[in-house]
């Protein structure tokens, strides 16, 4: 299986082969997904409200981020991997900015690092991009801006965030990210948006235009189903299984049935003589 990396990421806007990103948030997770032939693993903040049950991903630091980012490069080999920055550590500076891109990088052991934002982001995209880190933009509805937006919401209903969108991404662009995210975007708007880029859009919730699609694990897999969005398909129900197994194991404990046997060790008992 080759390597991905953010030449795949050129290569397949060129071509228009569809590119795939999943998240992932630790070892034995990313060495499934490794297996799976995905192209990128995003080590999203998602994992604020997915791993930490947190409402929302405000809460999430970098160190969390350095923690999960690092157990997934440990079980992925071929995805290229992407980490979020974390609520507040890409809005007090330019230094601050990079020096916590360097930390995803160098501690957690990403490829790249991702950023919400645009026209408002540019600087600091060009900067970490400058000091030789691949950075994927994030626009669209932007999950660290969810006390601004007034909740989750779609953006692009009207001309002011229509025009908002263009400018966002044509401004991600030009600062040198190497791909950019649309969350929750109207497809007709996402399909515009990605014919005008010449890097790829990576689609959730913007419809089968975009060049690629990422998904939680844990909602595509039916396994958390505190809310699922509208966005997301259940191409399987791992969670369902996954309680089964656990009710399952419990009985067997309870009944005697488990273990057997054929899990046990043997020994030689005679050592237990007179003991």
């Amino acid at each position: 299986m080759k390597k991905a990396t953010v030449r795949t990421f050129k290569e397949a806007k060129e071509t228009g082969e569809k590119l795939t990103m999943i998240t992932c948030y630790d070892y034995s997770t990313a060495k499934l997904v490794d297996k799976s032939g995905i192209d990128s693993i995003l080590i999203g903040d998602s994992l604020g409200m997915t791993m930490l049950g947190y409402e929302d991903t405000l809460s999430v630091t970098l160190e969390d981020m350095i923690h999960h980012s690092s157990a997934v490069a440990r079980g992925a080999k071929h995805p290229l991997i992407i980490c979020d920055m974390p609520f507040l550590t890409y809005s007090t500076g330019i230094r601050d900015s990079v020096m916590n891109a360097g930390r995803l990088i160098s501690e957690g052991h990403a490829h790249a690092v991702k950023l919400e934002g645009g026209t408002e982001v540019k600087d600091v995209i060009k900067a970490i991009v400058d000091a030789k880190i691949p950075v994927c933009a994030h626009i669209g509805l932007t999950p660290q801006s969810v006390n601004a937006f007034g909740g989750f919401r779609v953006q692009g209903k009207d001309e002011a965030t229509v025009a908002k969108l263009f400018a966002d991404a044509k401004a991600v662009e030009e600062a040198g990210a190497f791909a950019v995210v649309l969350e929750c975007v109207p497809a007709a708007l996402a399909k515009k948006l990605t014919e005008m880029l010449s890097i790829p859009t990576i689609g959730i919730g913007a419809g089968v235009d975009c060049d690629g699609q990422v998904l939680v694990y844990q909602d595509m897999l039916g396994m958390f189903d505190d809310f699922v969005p509208k966005f997301v398909h259940q191409f399987a129900h791992i969670g369902e299984a996954m309680v089964q197994g656990f009710k399952d194991y419990n009985d067997a404990v309870k009944d005697g049935s488990f273990p057997t046997k054929e899990h046990e060790f043997t020994m030689d008992e005679r050592l237990l003589e007179d003991k």
